[in-house]
């Protein structure tokens, strides 16, 4: 997490400032009773104390942000507080803002603007969303579900470059994230496309073999359906999965 006002990053103090602040900031705009941030914290295990350190933290976070993040404010609202801030100062509300015009451009058949946007959005991205805090074991719902809003957006955006012929170069991105994301049948879908496209059918079939062994392996379920039938398609060599015919 990081806080920057006038280009200048601003040291937000410990552990548990840290950890309110980024808890109130994915649910910014929004009261948060006092009774979720101690279980985001400390889940069932908060000290004696635990209430004082969030109200301690609260008021350090409130002067911090009075001397440096213009129109940022912490109220205390029952039955909690609310951190009431500009969506697009905060990269996530600016990310989702971004992924949601890009999603509307590619619907009415801006493609190429659409992934233009998409990309725009996922350059905001310098890793796991929060992930000094993740590292000290931080283990949040609201963080894996920004982290499958990312997901979703750059198979969005590979879906829509499939589509304007650029499978050569999504090939080595998305090398990495199937490794990455093993199981994320999506992913591995869109590689193997790519890579048959890009005339390595035995590398796509390759991919399959290792998904069908991850998802066997680690969930114990085959391939779905959609998997299944791309791997027939690419060992008929079917017409239907060529690169798009494109117009200059």
């Amino acid at each position: 997490m990081e806080v920057v006002h006038d280009g200048e990053q601003v040291e937000f103090g410990g552990a548990v400032r840290r950890a309110v602040l980024g808890y109130l900031l994915l649910h910014a705009n929004q009261v948060v009773p006092t009774s979720r941030v101690l279980r985001a914290l400390w889940d069932e295990h908060a000290p004696p104390t635990a209430r004082k350190m969030v109200q301690n933290a609260v008021s350090g976070i409130r002067r911090t942000l009075a001397m440096n993040a213009g129109e940022a404010v912490l109220h205390t609202t029952s039955p909690g507080y609310r951190l009431q801030v500009d969506p697009d100062s905060v990269d996530v509300y600016h990310f989702r803002r971004l992924v949601a015009q890009g999603r509307a451009a590619i619907e009415t058949g801006s493609t190429r603007w659409g992934v233009s946007l998409l990309r725009e959005a996922l350059e905001l991205w310098r890793g796991r969303a929060l992930a000094d805090l993740v590292e000290r074991g931080t283990i949040w719902s609201e963080l894996a579900a920004v982290e499958n809003e990312r997901l979703l957006a750059l198979e969005d955006c590979f879906d829509a470059e499939l589509s304007c012929g650029r499978h050569r170069e999504i090939t080595p991105e998305l090398e990495i994230l199937t490794e990455a994301e093993p199981l994320r049948e999506r992913l591995c879908q869109q590689f193997m496309l790519a890579l048959y496209r890009s005339g390595r059918q035995a590398d796509a079939l390759n991919v399959y073999r290792r998904t069908r062994m991850a998802l066997v392996d680690g969930l114990g379920i085959e391939p779905g359906r959609e998997l299944q039938h791309l791997q027939h398609l690419i060992l008929e060599h079917d017409l239907s999965i060529q690169a798009p015919m494109l117009v200059a």
